[in-house]
């Protein structure tokens, strides 16, 4: 059997998957947790029975699309603009705490200004996955709750995609068209988005309207969509992320959003194990003796500082203090995007792999300790204690 082959490669993984899922459920773990621990067990930097970590790489960013698209078909678009203007200051001044944060710790422990920068930038975020797949689906659809976390995490990845650009910028060397590039970026967002409603309006929803009892097209017809604007973001300069996040928002007001949110989920959970079988995957543990020290100080102080600060931020915009903790909480870890910056900043020679490891330690860390204080404590969709579990 060819070791290298995607199909030996899938059976490795979602064979293990099934294994360690197992051992996960009868420890009462979470899931996520057998998902990165099988990366490390079997990937280059473990067994290296699996090492083609790029294909899985981007076969778990899609999984990340087919996540912010479904998160858009859940939103409203009257009541996601409502929630964006009460969010905006919770997430500038939370983003501005986090990259201190972040920053003052780098440089603490000698990193120097250029690495502690990205450092900072990386914990600005929270997790998209982890909030969203451990937030009851009932939740999600008609609770407060749900429409200012997608809000906070919408407004964070807007932020984190400026990042992104200003690292792939930096990174080819363009220092001089910076500026203009990441305007042109910017001005293409809201040109997409009414080109979408447009493009939904007098040419998806005819279709769907016609052809709704086929549902193997509406099926083809959603991910043909959100994969389409996925792409056409990516080449206006923003990315596949918002792209697909777009999608989604224009298609929700059609009824039969809610047909395809049902009917995409196992795809999309299909990609997000491949997802995270790469994070744990592309982390070198013989390099962890390297930054174990900073990377437990900062996730430390990411676990306690994130849901304190939401807590007093949301308490500021007139939110109830319960609904504070529970959202703080709930966005207390870093990204994925966070992963994303050290990947692409340290390919760039932007940063030292010091911190490249720092920021991916760190992160899995806090997605780790996020996922146990979420799982124990609140209702989920995958808790322990059946008085917790929400579907």
């Amino acid at each position: 059997m060819d070791a290298s082959s995607v199909t030996f490669s899938f059976f490795l993984i979602f064979t293990g998957a099934a294994i360690f899922a197992s051992i996960a459920l009868y420890t009462r773990q979470p899931l996520i947790i057998a998902y990165i621990a099988l990366g490390a067990s079997i990937g280059p930097y473990g067994l290296s029975m699996v090492e083609d970590l790029s294909l899985l790489s981007d076969i778990g960013h899609v999984g990340i699309i087919f996540l912010l698209f479904l998160l858009g078909l859940d939103m409203q678009p009257q009541a996601l603009w409502a929630t964006l203007r009460k969010s905006m200051v919770v997430a500038v001044f939370s983003s501005a705490i986090f990259m201190a944060m972040g920053f003052g710790i780098a440089r603490l422990f000698g990193f120097d200004t250029t690495d502690a920068l990205v450092t900072g930038a990386a914990m600005m975020f929270s997790s998209t996955i982890i909030g969203i797949k451990l937030l009851p689906t009932t939740v999600l659809h008609h609770r407060h709750i749900g429409e200012l976390m997608i809000g906070l995490l919408l407004l964070q990845d807007l932020i984190a995609i400026i990042v992104l650009m200003v690292l792939l910028s930096a990174a080819s060397g363009d220092t001089a068209n910076m500026g203009p590039t990441l305007f042109y970026s910017l001005l293409s967002l809201p040109l997409l988005t009414g080109a979408a409603f447009l493009v939904v309006r007098y040419v998806l929803l005819p279709l769907i309207t016609r052809f709704d009892r086929f549902h193997e097209y509406i099926f083809l017809l959603a991910i043909g969509w959100c994969l389409g604007l996925a792409e056409m973001a990516n080449l206006l300069g923003l990315s596949e992320e918002i792209g697909a996040f777009i999608a989604g928002i224009t298609i929700a007001t059609s009824p039969i959003s809610q047909y395809i949110a049902v009917n995409l989920k196992p795809l999309r959970d299909f990609f997000l194990i491949l997802f995270f079988f790469s994070v744990g995957a592309r982390f070198d543990l013989a390099l962890l003796n390297q930054i174990l020290a900073p990377a437990l100080v900062l996730a430390l102080l990411v676990l306690g500082l994130k849901p304190v600060v939401y807590r007093f931020l949301l308490k500021g915009v007139s939110e109830k203090r319960i609904l504070a903790w529970d959202l703080g909480f709930r966005l207390g870890q870093a990204s994925e995007f966070s992963l994303l910056i050290a990947y692409v900043a340290v390919a760039g020679a932007l940063i030292s792999e010091q911190a490249s490891l720092l920021i991916q330690a760190t992160t899995i860390i806090t997605l780790l300790a996020s996922s146990y204080i979420v799982v124990l404590n609140y209702p989920t969709p995958i808790a322990i204690s059946d008085k917790l579990r929400r579907d």
